[in-house]
């Protein structure tokens, strides 16, 4: 019965950590790469649709992403797409394919995306700590019908517990990598 608790509870803490992953990738640093379009939507076909639905995105050098739409027509509305989006890129575009040269950042823009980095971390370590207390509540309701004894609920809010902090602990080194991903000049 605590097994599959712990196990529910280690599986929520995972998918917290990974959709952590998955913003930081949408976060731009110096370097051109594909997941910066992450949340770029692009409003197609009478519906919003992530670009890289309606698109390849490749990165032939260091600084350039080159977007080749599948439906040429697509082109404009991919633009506004990304003009709009809060990346603060200008894609240029020749009729076939969307350019976009990657700027070096500013000083200032730099400090904002660690910020950025560090508000989804916490985001995250607050939605590991929500789960740590789900585990707990469960773990001690069980305790209280007397369907495990006091010394099962220890044990198993002090694995809960382990876990909450190994999770915590990737979550910080996760996003201390960022934060040199983004600085590193």
């Amino acid at each position: 019965m605590t097994d599959e608790i712990i196990s529910d509870v280690e599986e929520r803490m995972k998918k917290s950590v990974k959709n952590l992953q998955k913003e930081f990738a949408a976060i731009r640093t110096g370097r051109a790469t594909p997941s910066i379009f992450d949340n770029v939507r692009v409003d197609v076909y009478g519906t919003q649709m992530p670009i890289n639905q309606v698109a390849t995105i490749s990165c032939p050098e260091p600084r350039l992403i080159v977007i080749n739409p599948w439906d040429k027509g697509n082109i404009s509305f991919i633009e506004k797409s990304i003009l709009k989006s809060d990346l603060s890129l200008n894609p240029s575009s020749d009729g076939n394919l969307i350019r976009i040269q990657i700027p070096d950042l500013t000083e200032e823009r730099r400090k904002e995306y660690v910020k950025l980095a560090k508000q989804k971390a916490e985001e995250c370590r607050v939605a590991i700590r929500n789960v740590r207390r789900d585990g707990n509540e469960m773990i001690k309701e069980l305790e209280k019908d007397k369907e495990i004894s006091e010394d099962d609920s220890k044990t198993a809010i002090s694995k809960i517990q382990k876990l909450t902090d190994s999770y915590t602990e990737e979550v910080q080194t996760i996003t201390d990598n960022k934060e040199k991903e983004i600085l590193t000049v």
